[in-house]
């Protein structure tokens, strides 16, 4: 067994139904390989990222967004001696609750439910599909991951939330962190966002270069590599720049990280939780990161291609939910049975958060276009 710096994980606390340890894995590769292997992970290729999946072929999905995660947490865990395993299978399994659409989805379902006392937050549902969710073992639901690999696919809670969670909600109820491989978890999903919705933003011609200079980290990165390529144009150049802008700002994540771990001196697991977050960017390369965010939202989020499709998504999630929830015969059978026990709302949620987009477009169609004979 590899053994890592020992403020890392090297063990698990369990899972919540005990099983033989695998024999040629460790448990986190085993979830790893559990997310893998499930539906939800397979479904997440027809997932939008920030372009409705038929756009185009070569936008990221929410699965090659997730993969991209995993890469940008193994480099930076790697560097730091965490557990590789681990972070990987939270890195993966991080948005396996994602609705259709995106964030547009999340927020008109999340919408919908607030009108009967209830929400839809993609981070709950990630848990709760690979807590109950998932019918793939004859003796438990879910993919029965370890309690670390759960810890850090659970971000964030309410303190009402957390209280019904038990011992996986008590961090939020002590105020203390997770471990370092959750928080390396969290920061390379945003990292890999950031960088790679600017790349689909070039590609889509959303974004100009003489737009992207008015982003401090961009304009002295595309200064240097001018520099160095004068007459690298193009898509040569954008991929350049965007390659450049990642390794970057991997290193000052790392760089920032060792300073951290300098500074208060981790020697266990139980440290790491009342120590401030270590995996953190520092305030300079953090404010960097931020203003690239505002540009990206008013530059390419808001663009009116794209709240075109959040439009067009918006209104096929808001009648599917309306359509069910007044007729929930219009279900499969697989989820009126569980209505009884889940009730109407979660299940009907259920049900469309776990669609991909072209399944929502064809059942959207299915229900409300009469088509001519």
């Amino acid at each position: 067994m590899i053994k890592f710096a020992t403020y890392a994980v090297n063990s698990s606390r369990g899972r919540s139904f005990a099983e033989a340890a695998p024999r040629y894995r460790s448990d986190f590769q085993r979830d790893r390989d559990r997310v893998i292997h499930s539906s939800a992970f397979r479904r997440l290729e027809y997932k939008t990222q920030v372009f409705i999946n038929h756009e185009g072929d070569l936008f990221r999905t929410r699965l090659t967004h997730s993969l991209e995660v995993a890469q940008v947490g193994r480099s930076v865990a790697n560097a730091l001696d965490l557990n590789v395993d681990l972070v990987e299978a939270i890195c993966l399994a991080h948005d396996l609750g994602h609705t259709p659409f995106g964030h547009s989805g999340q927020d008109v379902l999340n919408e919908c439910m607030l009108k009967y006392g209830e929400h839809f937050e993609h981070n709950l549902q990630s848990l709760r599909i690979v807590t109950e969710l998932e019918e793939r073992y004859a003796e438990f639901n879910g993919l029965n991951l370890t309690f670390e690999t759960l810890e850090g696919i659970l971000k964030h809670c309410s303190l009402a939330k957390a209280k019904e969670l038990g011992v996986l909600g008590e961090r939020f109820i002590n105020n203390e962190r997770p471990s370092l491989e959750a928080q390396l978890a969290n920061i390379a999903d945003e990292l890999a966002y950031n960088f790679h919705d600017l790349d689909d933003g070039l590609r889509a011609n959303l974004l100009t270069l003489e737009q992207l200079e008015e982003v401090e980290i961009i304009r002295g990165e595309l200064s240097r590599i001018t520099h160095k390529y004068p007459k690298l144009t193009g898509r040569r150049l954008h991929k350049e720049l965007v390659r450049h802008l990642i390794n970057t700002t991997i290193y000052e994540l790392i760089d920032n990280c060792q300073t951290n771990l300098v500074k208060h001196k981790p020697q266990s697991i139980e440290d790491v939780r009342l120590l401030p977050a270590i995996i953190q960017y520092s305030p300079e390369s953090f404010a960097r990161q931020r203003e690239l965010k505002k540009f990206l939202h008013k530059n390419m989020y808001k663009h009116y291609t794209v709240m075109q499709l959040r439009h067009k998504a918006e209104q096929v999630v808001r009648s599917l939910f309306t359509a069910f929830i007044s007729e929930p015969r219009l279900l499969p059978d697989q989820f009126q049975v569980r209505i009884a026990g889940d009730g109407l709302v979660r299940v009907v949620a259920d049900y469309i958060s776990g669609m991909t987009d072209r399944y929502a477009f064809r059942l959207y169609n299915r229900l409300f276009t009469v088509e001519s004979v």
